[in-house]
């Protein structure tokens, strides 16, 4: 990060806890599969059933997700990577931890010092860095290789994603590619990473030195956390701090504490300009910075012969593409409308803090999505747009209010609700929501009591009850009624179309469903047009 970081020596020193959160990232590939297997029917029903709505109105009213069953325990791995995704506990011990490093000897006989020196040697003549080998980085790299292989293992298989879209950006500005690495160093791969200091992103930007590169924060986004900019502007900031000291080793160590930090060391060292020389001068978390980076490059460039296995993701970043909003949207309603899971929509748009991608004309946000589904969501804008638009209009109070954090409120969940919904209603995280409850599905009951730290107030006890009186007034049945079996392939949305005037919501209201999911041989209720 800029004048911060977060070294992956961090990993090696926090205990068995990271380890068991960190081993779901390897999970992201499988999860990511198994949502795209669903994901082309779910498309092609949604869009075939959208052309052939009678009116525009009706495909507003019942635009919605199809009938998806989830599996029980890969939506278990779901919320485990989840929480590894967005969970920032690790960075509350960085300072101590890097404090506290001694660099004693380590025994690890499976890579004996003769084989390392070698090793180093054929890196450093490829490298512009100063991979020459002494005994405080073998400390680092034998103690990476022998307390923490698996998390070394996760971060190399999350490095599939990432490392060809870094690759590309350092590409453009002349950059070594080699500074991939350092995102490692800095944020273990995590584009939602935030110190306790407030750096945030793959690159860990402040926001200042953020702003000053272009990286704008708002109550919706924080670029700081896009992988495209924020990537490019590590890069140019990396470029200026080259430019300034004419060294790669003390470009990085200003990156991490600051030029004027390096100009310090440089003088009270009398002068030297090796990094190995002025480390002692240097603050100590900046000390082990660069070693801690020099033991990622080789960890990663000698992942097979260490036994690593180099990943190849289920999607790759090239296999997504972008597209510029429009309209207002949340990722919750665009994972309804295209089947694909709200995880993976969260994993490729980072930098939208409450899953709401804002529109404003003076600025270009966009959308990423899997290639697989981003034609039909160009190609049915209009609908997917006007269904956002019409679900906004529902609610009282359409954009965020922001309350203190602190505001815990229990809430009771009611006929027609769903994680998405309750999680819009008070602006936070579906996975927040999970995390406060202890929930490991997205399945809620009616009845059941959640525990919200709304980021958006919510409404007086009086008000509250009005709306409900209101809403249970509009939910009953009145006049004829008729029973409707489920049968296999139904969805909320294929239902609605049978019946004249009857959306989606008619059919959630009238039968207290919890979210859209729908199971053969289920008898819904249907009022009589």
């Amino acid at each position: 990060m800029a004048f911060r970081f977060f070294t992956l020596l961090v990993l090696l020193n926090i205990g068995t806890g990271f380890s068991q959160v960190s081993d779901s990232i390897s999970l992201q590939n499988n999860i990511i599969k198994d949502s795209s297997k669903v994901r082309s029917t779910v498309v092609k029903d949604t869009l075939l059933d959208s052309r052939q709505a009678a009116a525009k109105t009706v495909a507003v009213d019942s635009f919605s997700i199809k009938n998806l069953k989830d599996h029980e325990l890969a939506a278990q791995f779901d919320a485990k990577w989840h929480d590894e995704l967005f969970n920032n506990n690790l960075y509350d011990t960085i300072s101590k931890s890097i404090a506290e490093l001694d660099y004693e000897p380590v025994i690890y006989t499976e890579l004996p010092t003769d084989t390392l020196k070698a090793r180093l040697k054929a890196l450093n003549a490829r490298t512009p860095f100063n991979v020459e080998y002494n005994p405080a980085l073998e400390s680092v790299i034998k103690s990476y290789l022998k307390n923490r292989p698996k998390t070394l293992q996760k971060l190399i298989n999350l490095s599939a994603f990432y490392f060809p879209m870094f690759e590309a950006e350092l590409d453009k500005h002349d950059i070594p590619l080699e500074i991939k690495y350092l995102a490692v160093v800095e944020s273990a791969l995590k584009p939602r990473a935030k110190s306790r200091v407030g750096a945030t992103g793959l690159w860990q930007f402040m926001f200042t030195t953020g702003k000053m590169y272009g990286l704008n924060v708002s109550s919706y986004v924080d670029e700081r956390s896009d992988p495209i900019m924020s990537t490019e502007a590590a890069a140019r900031y990396l470029s200026k701090l080259y430019k300034i000291f004419g060294d790669w080793d003390l470009a990085l160590a200003a990156y991490n504490s600051g030029p004027g930090n390096v100009t310090k060391a440089i003088r009270r060292s009398g002068g030297y300009q090796n990094y190995w020389n002025i480390r002692h001068n240097l603050p100590r978390e900046t000390a082990g910075y660069l070693p801690a980076f020099l033991a990622n490059m080789y960890i990663f460039e000698y992942a097979e012969e260490h036994g690593f296995k180099q990943a190849k993701p289920e999607i790759a970043y090239f296999q997504t593409d972008t597209v510029k909003v429009k309209h207002m949207i949340t990722l919750d309603q665009v994972s309804e409308v295209t089947g694909t899971s709200i995880e993976e929509l969260q994993f490729l748009n980072p930098s939208y803090k409450l899953d709401i991608i804002p529109y404003l004309k003076e600025e270009d946000y966009v959308l990423r999505l899997p290639l697989d589904v981003i034609g039909d969501f160009v190609n049915n804008e209009d609908e997917i747009y006007a269904y956002a638009k019409a679900e906004f209009n529902k609610r009282e109070k359409p954009l965020p209010q922001f309350s203190k954090a602190s505001d815990k409120i229990t809430y009771r969940v009611k006929s027609g609700d769903y994680l998405g919904k309750i999680s819009r209603k008070y602006g936070v995280r579906i996975s927040d929501l999970k995390r406060w409850n202890g929930l490991r599905s997205n399945n809620i009951d009616i009845g059941q009591r959640l525990t919200i730290y709304p980021k958006r107030p919510h409404t007086s006890t009086k008000s509250a009850t009005a709306s409900t009186n209101k809403a249970a007034t509009t939910k009953r049945l009145s006049g004829p009624v008729s029973t409707y079996t489920v049968k296999q392939g139904d969805s909320l949305w294929s239902i609605s179309q049978k019946f004249s005037g009857v959306s989606v919501q008619n059919i959630i209201d009238w039968n207290g469903i919890s979210g859209t999911k729908l199971k053969p041989g289920m008898k819904l209720k249907i009022a009589k047009g």
